[in-house]
């Protein structure tokens, strides 16, 4: 979150920042409150003074000559400390709803983010391997209609053991999302990553560390605790992003000059309820409410921030480029911006089926794979998350940073789209072959059980 201090001297810049982000927040109320608590802790500290002077003047009230005057000044003390605890006590509730209250306030943009309010203010910076394509979109078969031919996705049975929004993958589907973690998980280790396998349930206040919480309360899934009394009010969620546990390690502790930059890469499952996204997609693996992702943190000095974010950029498009998928790099305006980031590019990969008015002149559309993003000192000061300069130093806020290296269903998409064949089979990109035995092709499956023989053809 951003600095109660900040807000007081830069009120015009957070006025700006939540009108370029289109978010509903009333900073002059924020700062009406902050102004109220600031005369009632200033009367506070007066009210203590002069209890303190009362009390030195008891002290010195001695004798029998000063017995009427010790009372009074007994009295007033009395008097003094009942207003004092009221005005502390109204003091206390009021930091409290400040607290909350600006856990509702969108971190600042940083000065190059383009403004705007709408996807379609973001600027496309460039891209990457559109000099020869491989297929003609207007050829391609979507992944949904290939995944069910093939029987390597299967959303029905997922909608029957779990809900809509889940999906089972099979066979070399499965093969085929095993190897990319694998192989993602690879080329972060040769960039320098860190592994860690992070735990999937979340308390609220990890949530609230990273920026989920409050606002994004309703996308996320409660664990509905247990039959067991001792557990019954578990306070905890499943992981959106494995960017929430691996963040949060680090709350509340003090790292040194010396162990940064940190840079831990974490797989995990993740769940969304993409609350407000309903017939978004009705078909398909895009948007679902569970997905495979790779995740990329890191922790660093201020000044190295967002020279670290071109770096960050840069590792998560390795991925793509091995992959020789085609891709594009977004810098997100204001409007666009998440939550809790300062600055952020997204990673789109091209799936050449489903052309989409927004598409690009090949055909097909944009998927959203990867969105790196600094988040300066926001997540830190929520988190508690410091370092200390210099072992003399006071401790500092670090800054954090991350990136999906990749978010694999939309990836999956784009492999399946992108390295069809005219036969119906998927060619499997080079650089994943050694991660499935050295497999060239995707053949497919032979369906199981009476509904695949067809309506009226069992024996």
């Amino acid at each position: 979150m951003i600095d109660r201090s900040y807000l007081r001297e830069n009120p015009e810049e957070v006025r700006d920042a939540v009108e370029n982000r289109g978010a509903d927040v009333d900073v002059d109320e924020l700062l009406e409150l902050d102004e109220r608590w600031r005369e009632l802790k200033a009367k506070g500290d007066e009210l203590r003074h002069e209890r303190n002077q009362v009390s030195k003047r008891i002290g010195k009230l001695t004798g029998k000559e000063n017995e009427e005057e010790r009372e009074a000044a007994i009295e007033e003390s009395k008097a003094l400390k009942a207003e004092l605890e009221e005005v502390e006590a109204e003091a206390a509730d009021l930091k409290d709803e400040l607290d909350e209250r600006m856990l509702e306030v969108p971190n600042v943009p940083h000065e190059t983010v383009p403004l705007g309010l709408e996807e379609r203010h973001n600027v496309e910076d460039r891209r990457w391997g559109f000099d020869d394509l491989r297929v003609d979109a207007d050829e391609v078969v979507p992944h949904y209609e290939l995944g069910e031919e093939l029987d390597i996705i299967d959303e029905g049975r997922g909608a029957k053991t779990t809900g809509s929004g889940f999906y089972f993958l099979k066979g070399d589907g499965a093969r085929l999302e095993h190897a990319l973690i694998q192989f993602m998980l690879d080329i972060h280790r040769e960039q320098g990553y860190v592994d860690v396998f992070p735990p999937v349930p979340v308390t609220s206040e990890a949530m609230r560390g990273t920026g989920q919480f409050p606002k994004f309360v309703d996308d996320a899934y409660r664990l509905g605790g247990s039959n067991d009394e001792e557990y019954a009010d578990d306070d905890l969620w499943l992981c959106p992003t494995a960017e929430v546990p691996v963040t949060n390690m680090y709350a509340d502790d003090i790292l040194l000059k010396e162990d940064l930059p940190l840079k831990h890469q974490a797989y995990s499952p993740n769940f969304r309820r993409e609350a407000g996204e309903h017939g978004t997609e009705t078909r398909g693996i895009v948007r679902v409410h569970q997905f495979n992702k790779v995740e990329l943190v890191n922790f660093v000095e201020p000044e190295e921030s967002y020279d670290r974010l071109e770096g960050l950029l840069e590792e998560a498009e390795e991925v793509l480029r091995r992959l020789e998928l085609p891709y594009r790099i977004l810098e997100l305006c204001t409007g666009d911006l998440t939550f809790a980031s300062a600055k952020t590019y997204d990673i789109e990969v091209w799936a050449p089926a489903d052309d989409m008015d927004d598409g690009p002149e090949e055909g097909g559309r944009w998927l959203e794979v990867s969105s790196a993003s600094n988040f300066e000192d926001f997540q830190a000061r929520r988190a508690g998350l410091r370092y200390r300069p210099e072992r003399h130093e006071s401790a500092e806020y670090l800054h954090t940073l991350n990136a999906s290296g990749l978010a694999l269903p939309r990836v999956m998409v784009a492999i399946l789209e992108y390295y069809q064949n005219e036969d119906g089979t998927v060619t499997v990109p080079e650089a994943l072959r050694p991660y499935m035995d050295g497999q060239e092709v995707i053949e497919g499956h032979e369906k199981v059980g009476e509904a695949a023989l067809g309506a009226g053809e069992r024996e």
